[in-house]
């Protein structure tokens, strides 16, 4: 590696990657690892991570999958300290284990509300401050990177109770930054535009989700997830080391376009 992209790396870096069992967690965990870090995958379909991880160790990556309920405190703690008896200490915490559906207002029940706020939302402040605690604890600097929403930037319709939970998100990341600074410890969030995932691909598939692409995003196109790389890398890595407190919309221009 060449002294220009040396502050890129991260060789000899731990990071722990939520939803890593596909879309755009499983290309974090690709890229990551390509980058030089062991990566912790976490999931609930462990049969997906295991696939991944064998597809990591095959490039000459170092993976290493664990079950995980990102709603379940005890089961984050007990993966924290597998990882930590194993590994050592996480240096980079990626929130990327997320829900999404359209419902409208009207109709939606507390329990629908409930489970997206747990899971989009929640989690991501349980899993920061047990990643948190533990690097204070051992006097180690590190990074959370929240992966948040465009939608948590500008509203949408019949889907209040999610971007609401990403709006949440976005604000969640400023306040951690200002709070866990002192410490070194840096946080920054992404927020994706429409990237085809399996989340979403059965509305993008339609002809209506490919003529709201066209019309809504000046690049005209849906997001590739290797496009989310840079971004990743660069909070991630020493390249980002005085930034905390971003958040980086990566959509094809869709926010500007929507003012």
């Amino acid at each position: 590696m060449n002294d220009l992209l040396q502050p890129f790396s991260l060789e000899g870096k731990v990071t722990l990657i939520t939803g890593a069992s596909s879309g755009l967690g499983k290309q974090f965990a690709l890229s990551m690892a390509e980058a030089g870090a062991t990566v912790v995958i976490a999931a609930r379909r462990m049969e997906r991570l295991q696939a991944l991880a064998a597809d990591i160790e095959n490039k000459g990556g170092r993976a290493m999958p664990v079950a995980l309920d990102v709603t379940d405190n005890n089961n984050i703690e007990a993966v924290l300290d597998a990882v930590e008896s194993q590994l050592g200490c996480v240096d980079v915490l990626v929130n990327n284990a997320g829900i999404g559906n359209t419902q409208p207002f009207l109709e939606m029940s507390e329990e629908s509300w409930d489970e997206m706020m747990d899971t989009n939302l929640k989690s991501v402040w349980r899993l920061s401050q047990a990643f948190s605690k533990r690097l204070v604890k051992a006097e180690k600097s590190g990074s959370i990177i929240n992966i948040a929403s465009i939608l948590g930037l500008r509203g949408a319709a019949q889907m209040c109770h999610y971007a609401t939970a990403k709006a949440g998100v976005v604000h969640l990341t400023k306040v951690l930054a200002l709070e866990l600074a002192r410490h070194q410890i840096r946080v920054n969030a992404i927020a994706p535009g429409y990237f085809c995932t399996e989340m979403n691909e059965d509305v993008l598939a339609t002809e209506k989700g490919q003529a709201y692409v066209v019309q809504k995003v000046p690049m005209r196109r849906l997001g590739q997830t290797h496009e989310l790389v840079g971004p990743m890398l660069l909070l991630a890595s020493d390249a980002g080391s005085f930034m905390t407190g971003a958040v980086i919309p990566v959509d094809g221009g869709h926010v500007i376009n929507s003012l």
